[in-house]
């Protein structure tokens, strides 16, 4: 546990860099590809390794579901709501219109992610959303 320490303590600025630079490519990428997505939260008062959407008229949990089946692992609705099944207060509070509530995911980056990750959740998320959007009756 102390070498796990020591090393975490000597890459910590080098690691948090990496991540910020595959956040911000992930957002980019996503906003980019995905028309009515709402990114949740601060633009650039964030963590490093932490991004939630919320999709238009799409269920999270439907999102969840698709993500796992091509390997992507991802949260539906806050961290502060997790396995309540409710909309989250949180991002009530911040204002999210309702269509969106139900709609958002939590992609978190860690040390064993790489960036070619990223390009492949972009394809298979935009994928998913335009399949979804086409089955929703809203």
């Amino acid at each position: 546990m102390g070498q796990a320490a020591v090393i975490a303590q000597r890459d910590m600025d080098a690691e948090l860099q990496r991540l910020e630079k595959m956040r911000d490519a992930l957002i980019r990428g996503i906003e980019e590809e995905i028309p009515g997505v709402r990114l949740n939260g601060h633009r650039q008062y964030r963590l490093p390794h932490n991004v939630n959407f919320a999709f238009d008229n799409i269920e999270g949990e439907s999102l969840l579901w698709g993500l796992d089946l091509a390997g992507i692992a991802v949260s539906a609705g806050s961290a502060c709501s997790s396995g309540t099944g409710e909309p989250s207060h949180v991002l009530r509070s911040l204002g999210l219109p309702e269509q969106y509530l139900n709609g958002a995911i939590r992609l978190s980056l860690g040390r064993s992610n790489a960036e070619e990750e990223i390009t492949f959740v972009i394809e298979t998320l935009s994928s998913l959303v335009r399949k979804l959007s086409q089955l929703s009756p809203a």
